[in-house]
């Protein structure tokens, strides 16, 4: 698929968003980066994952259920390190330092997932291009679940509103196994060739995914065997695909949220990428506090997708200034007050997507 073309504005909504959200760092002296609350939050999850694996691997409890816990504990902190620290840095908004913020998004590595790939498939063509069938590759689950209605409709699709929860908890077993291997020797994500890596990125990528291998999967099965392994090791990983799959599908895959079609003949979409953002996207739970701080922010995934360079300890404040705008312009700003919402609403848009034509 060709890349598309964002329609062009005499007054532009997007630009007068940047004049507004600068005017309000300018004002408040802030900087636009985490600093110290993001700081000893990154700390905080770090810490607790390094505590958590080592109590699990090297003194490991006798209790089957505090082991079950224990993994499902590292499964959540490795969710929680995604969403707040590789975030973060791989958007250049964890610091004003861009050592750390390369620090930050290479966490990523250490967990499993190619930093690089990352990069390429969420920063450059998620973001850009957010719910456009055949380039966005964060709707692509093809042919287990149908996320557009431009997709091929398969029998099975008329139950995947049931079944959807077993291909999100097996996320970080594809991504970390599977997924990046794909992209790396295909040289593309989806469609969409791959910038060319150096020899520093392959030498990085090889590194990073021996070292996950020797810490999750070598250094266990000798210390704890095999079979005490393989359970642990599934249900650290199911944890943290069910929360990485739901968080993220909850902010486009919902029943307001659009799914733009160029036009045919020009390779063109009908709105400019600002107003593109807002109809792709949803907030939801941005009044719970706990959530907001889990989930990086990633709940305020409208600010994210307006100003990803912005860091989430931010949203909560451009919050405000985002919807008054789209008051004024008469751009619709979608949000669900409770996850449970959010939630319900995901799970009828995957009905609605298995019986439509």
């Amino acid at each position: 698929m060709a890349t598309p073309k964002f329609a062009k504005s005499a007054s532009s909504f997007h630009v007068e968003l940047k004049h507004r959200i600068n005017e309000y760092f300018r004002t408040t002296g802030k900087s636009n980066t985490g600093g110290l609350r993001i700081y000893s939050k990154a700390l905080f999850l770090v810490l607790a994952l390094i505590y958590c694996y080592i109590q699990t691997v090297f003194f490991t409890p006798e209790s089957t259920w505090l082991n079950v816990l224990l993994c499902m504990l590292i499964g959540a902190l490795v969710s929680g390190i995604g969403f707040n620290v590789m975030h973060d840095g791989g958007h250049g908004s964890f610091s004003k330092w861009s050592a750390m913020n390369k620090i930050a998004a290479y966490s990523a590595e250490v967990v499993g997932a190619s930093q690089f790939m990352w990069n390429m498939k969420h920063n450059v063509i998620h973001h850009a291009y957010t719910n456009i069938d055949g380039i966005d590759d964060d709707i692509d689950a093809k042919p287990f679940l149908r996320m557009a209605a431009t997709q091929k409709k398969y029998k099975m699709h008329k139950f995947q509103h049931l079944y959807f929860w077993m291909f999100y908890a097996i996320l970080h077993i594809y991504w970390t196994l599977l997924s990046d291997y794909k992209k790396y020797f295909t040289g593309k994500i989806g469609s969409t060739p791959l910038k060319k890596m150096k020899p520093r990125d392959h030498v990085m990528f090889w590194s990073f995914k021996a070292l996950y291998y020797c810490l999750f999967i070598v250094i266990p099965i000798v210390k704890i065997g095999f079979s005490k392994w393989i359970i642990g090791y599934l249900i650290f990983s199911f944890t943290a695909g069910f929360i990485l799959s739901i968080v993220f599908q909850l902010a486009h895959t919902v029943e307001d949220t659009s799914f733009p079609v160029p036009n045919e003949a020009t390779g063109k979409l009908e709105d400019e990428w600002a107003v593109h953002q807002l109809k792709t996207t949803a907030n939801f739970a941005t009044g719970n506090k706990f959530i907001s701080w889990y989930v990086g922010g990633l709940n305020f995934q409208v600010e994210h997708h307006l100003f990803p360079k912005i860091s989430h300890v931010h949203y909560p404040a451009i919050n405000k200034i985002v919807k008054q705008a789209c008051k004024e312009y008469n751009v619709t700003y979608i949000e669900y007050k409770r996850m449970y919402q959010a939630v319900h609403s995901h799970i009828s848009f995957l009905k609605h997507m298995g019986h439509i034509a």
